[in-house]
């Protein structure tokens, strides 16, 4: 009976965090950042620390996918 119901438990576990794994996520956020020093614009996943002398924000705008990050690149006055 124990064993039954570790089996299940494990199932239940490996069956989540493949769903989890497997499907977008729902909070995600793109930032655009500038490297200073190379003046090339990059889209990242992660909250930027502003604190570099290098890196900064592009712009305050977070977007909710990476494609729409990319397509505002161009339309960026510190990206051109």
């Amino acid at each position: 009976m124990k064993r039954a119901v570790f089996a299940c438990v494990v199932a239940l576990v490996g069956a989540a965090s493949l769903a989890q794994a497997a499907g977008p996520k729902a909070d995600a956020e793109f930032y655009v950042i500038l490297d200073m020093r190379t003046k090339k614009c990059t889209v990242v996943d992660k909250k930027p620390q502003v604190d570099s002398a290098s890196i900064t924000v592009a712009t305050d705008a977070i977007y909710k996918t990476k494609a729409e990050a990319e397509a505002a690149l161009p339309k960026l006055k510190p990206c051109m």
